[in-house]
Parts: structure tokens; sequence; C-alpha cells
């Protein structure tokens, strides 16, 4: 009997973990449709990933998001919003329950703060200086020599919100939208 349920229980993960890519993958596709929802769409992404990372363990959620990033890379028309998948909100969602035990509140804040930054100044140096995005800093010309600064604190702002809402999202989703998706009989 036990056998079974453990055969069950990996039909289990490995469908939901095809269900959860398969929609991932439809949020990562609808970047090329609706380009300016490029950051949003990988938000939403990544509270997909959040559900299988809940529903399952980190394992299963972290190949989840590995699948889910390298096949983006590949069918995704929009490339800026894979990578902003793959560097960032894909796995945040696996990371931040693990930094959140730090004792000291403020310091898991600050790394959380830290992981964010790090994310947005990698994708801006391969954006610019890999894939040859020249015309990303020539745009930022325009704001004067602050811009760069001026955007990474708006986007500073958007992770504060991003991270709130993920520091929510578990409690949201057992309460409310868990009961919606599987009602109990």
């Amino acid at each position: 009997m036990h056998q079974n349920e453990s055969v069950q229980s990996l039909s289990y993960r490995i469908a939901l973990g095809g269900i959860i890519a398969s929609l991932c993958l439809v949020c990562m596709f609808l970047t090329g449709i609706f380009p300016m929802f490029y950051l949003i769409l990988p938000m939403a992404a990544s509270a997909l990933i959040y559900i299988m990372a809940l529903e399952t363990n980190t394992y299963w959620g972290l190949l989840t998001y590995i699948s889910v990033g390298l096949l983006s890379l590949f069918i995704t028309p929009n490339k800026d919003a894979a990578l902003v998948f793959l560097f960032f909100f894909g796995y945040y969602p696996l990371l931040r329950p693990k930094i959140e035990h730090t004792k000291w509140k403020p310091l898991a804040f600050l790394l959380r703060l830290a992981l964010f930054n790090g994310a947005v100044l990698a994708f801006f140096w391969i954006s610019v200086y890999v894939l040859g995005m020249k015309e990303l800093l020539e745009s930022l010309g325009d704001y004067g020599k602050y811009g760069g600064w001026i955007l990474l604190g708006m986007a500073n702002i958007m992770f504060w919100c991003y991270d709130f809402s993920m520091g929510c999202f578990p409690l949201l989703y057992q309460r409310y939208l868990k009961p919606r998706i599987s009602p109990k009989h």
C-alpha cells in the first residue's frame, strides 16, 4: 500500500508540474502578444511556480522553474521576459521562504533586496553587453546621467510591492484559491 501511495504521489507531482509548466509557458508566450506586460506576466508565472512549491516541495518547484526557464528561451518571442523570468522571477518564490527563516527580519529583507538588485544588474549587463542591445544604453541618455539610477530606484519600489505580495501569497492561496480549485467533498 505504501508503494502505491508513492507512485500516486509521483504521478500527481509530475502531472501538476506539467500543468503548471504549461500555464507558465502560456504566460511567457503572452509577453510576445502583450509586450507591455513583459514584467507582469513573468510575475504571474512566478506565482504558479510558488503554487508548485506549496503543493509539493521546493525540489519540484525548482524542476518546474528550470523546465519553464529553458523552454521560454526557445519559444517566447519576448526574450527580455524570458531573461527576467530566468534571472529573478522564476526562482525567487523558491528562495524567499528560505531567506525568510532568518531570525532578524530586516536582514531577511536586505538579503532579498540584494538578491533582486544583483539580478537586475546581471540582466542589464547581459542585455547590453552579451545580447548587444546598445540601444538600451542610448535610450537612457535622454534621462541624463542619473537615468539608470532612477530606473533602478523605480525597480526597487516595484520589487517591494512584489515581495510583499509574495509574502501574502501562501495564505491567500491556502485560504481562497485552493478551495476553489480543489474543493473538499
